[in-house]
């Protein structure tokens, strides 16, 4: 099962502090407690960093984010290697009011456990990805000192 994601969320800030934020990967951690193993470094094309998550499921997801590409201030490209295999591509650009930030994926679970969640229940394995994603953006504009963003 592929879990294919298109999520854009709205800053009340501009573009550039957005991602000057973005690049504190040193506090993702202090940012997002559902991340349990995180070892930060620059944001810079070739930098992998080592992951793992725990949704609220009883399970967690172990992964590699090997950055391909990063275009400062405004995206970032990266390969998904390791529990879940796959892309994903992260823009911020400007937008009325403040800045959107654009997320795009498409991940393919590896892990065996993670592969018989996503056949079996489907649902739930879709579940834990959304979770993760919507509450790691509301902790972000949280971060930020924002509102909770808007899709």
């Amino acid at each position: 099962m592929q879990v294919d994601s298109d999520r854009t969320y709205h800053f009340a800030l501009p573009a550039a502090e957005v991602w000057r934020t973005l690049t504190r990967t040193d506090e993702y951690r202090t940012w997002w407690p559902w991340l349990r193993r995180f070892d930060p470094g620059p944001l810079t094309a070739g930098a992998r960093f080592t992951c793992e998550v725990r949704p609220p499921l009883p399970y967690r997801v172990a992964f590699v984010l090997v950055i391909d590409d990063v275009r400062a201030p405004s995206v970032v490209t990266a390969r998904v290697e390791g529990g879940l295999r796959g892309a994903a591509r992260l823009a911020v650009t400007p937008a009325p009011g403040g800045c959107a930030l654009h997320l795009t994926a498409s991940l393919t679970p590896t892990d065996r456990l993670l592969r018989t969640v996503a056949r079996v229940a489907p649902s739930v394995a879709r579940f834990g990805h959304d979770w993760i994603l919507d509450t790691g953006f509301r902790q972000f504009s949280a971060a930020l000192g924002q509102p909770s963003p808007g899709p």
